[in-house]
């Protein structure tokens, strides 16, 4: 029943999803920076056309092509380097070419009639986004013909083939939907399907947020997040790159001059104190990094334009003190997500989908840190049931 439930195809996976936004690999890191902000979306997808008028013509010869996607996160770590702290207007102007992975495979283009275990199989090959083509002509003509090219607005490509794309997220949701089919499986612990994963990416909790950089960078990549500790290695809390998904572009202000416990508490939720923002704009004076501390002012300045290009601060977050840009889409968190060995594997499931996660930091009761539960392994034990 699991091996046919595995053969269904992904466009049942494909209902409602909307229409990816296609932004050219001609635009630059702001107009990606816009596009993220107007869009709400989490990730914008970067793709290449051979033709010159931008019109993405999808047929038999492959030139309509997602080159990569690119989050609030490339965006940060791109404006943390060094040279980029003191120029950060000018770093938003490069390129978007510069900021997408040039991992292989992480995008790869699958057919409606794939079956979910060829999805599956490109996800644990490092897949993180699946596109697929969407086959509506009539919503494709008149989507088509909305996009065009306007002032207010982030570049985007004109298409006669609309897409959408999978995440693990996708997947993970539609097998829960079906869990029953797999059986016991989903009832065993983590424990014991050894799925716990006992090398994990860490930062003491008085390092310099800066240092975690690489960090970053590679829990991006892995879609894993950065656990902070203490010197008893318990689980204090975490950097994540889902997190800071959900930040702007100042963050990087943060991560150059806070300790890794002052940054958790910086992209908390609720917003960084006033203390917190007063400390982040001295060190930036010390250091004469004066066009950062502009930026900042910005976004910390009420009467700010740049706070105008959001439609409201429900829709996008705002600090206490009235400035958009903290929390730019709904359903930041603030807290590390936990569970213990003894839990089941369908508990872990149900905990990572509601939160919206791929992971999950596997802790005793103390918190000490005992590893980490990722999608991937978890997909790996569904996938098995094929070859058993």
């Amino acid at each position: 029943m699991a091996i046919s439930f595995l053969a269904s195809e992904i466009s049942d996976l494909c209902l409602g999803k909307p229409p990816l936004r296609p932004l050219p690999t001609t635009a630059t890191i702001a107009d990606a920076v816009l596009a993220l902000k107007t869009s709400g979306e989490i990730y914008v997808s970067v793709w290449s056309s051979e033709h010159s008028n931008s019109v993405v013509a999808c047929n038999d010869t492959g030139c309509c092509r997602c080159v990569g996607k690119i989050c609030m996160v490339d965006v940060i770590v791109h404006l943390c380097k060094e040279e980029n702290l003191s120029h950060p207007l000018d770093a938003l102007q490069s390129n978007v070419s510069d900021l997408v992975t040039k991992v292989k495979g992480q995008i790869r283009h699958l057919e409606p009639n794939s079956s979910l275990l060829e999805a599956i199989d490109c996800i644990l090959e490092g897949a993180q986004n699946l596109v697929i083509p969407i086959h509506n002509n009539a919503r494709t003509n008149l989507r088509k013909s909305q996009l065009t090219q306007s002032p207010l607005h982030a570049p985007t490509l004109h298409y006669t083939q609309e897409f959408c794309w999978l995440t693990r997220e996708d997947v993970f949701r539609f097998l829960l939907n079906a869990i029953g089919v797999f059986s016991p499986i989903p009832t065993f612990t983590i424990e014991d399907l050894n799925i716990i994963t006992k090398q994990t990416l860490t930062i003491h909790y008085e390092d310099p947020a800066i240092s975690t950089l690489p960090l970053i960078s590679h829990s991006l990549s892995a879609q894993t997040s950065i656990a902070v500790i203490n010197k008893d290695n318990r689980l204090l809390g975490e950097i994540s790159p889902f997190t800071l998904t959900c930040c702007d572009e100042t963050v990087a202000a943060a991560i150059a001059t806070l300790s890794a416990g002052d940054l958790m508490a910086y992209i908390d939720h609720n917003g960084p104190s006033d203390n917190l923002v007063h400390l982040v704009k001295m060190r930036l004076q010390e250091r004469n990094l004066s066009a950062m501390l502009d930026l900042m002012d910005d976004y910390y300045n009420p009467s700010s334009s740049s706070s105008s290009c959001c439609s409201s601060d429900e829709e996008f977050g705002s600090t206490k003190n009235g400035a958009v840009g903290r929390s730019i889409y709904p359903g930041r968190r603030s807290t590390a997500i936990v569970c213990h060995p003894w839990n089941s594997l369908m508990a872990v499931m149900v905990q990572m989908i509601a939160l919206r996660v791929s992971y999950a930091w596997v802790v005793q009761e103390d918190y000490t840190l005992v590893g980490i539960v990722t999608s991937s392994e978890i997909l790996k034990q569904f996938r098995s049931v094929v070859a058993s």
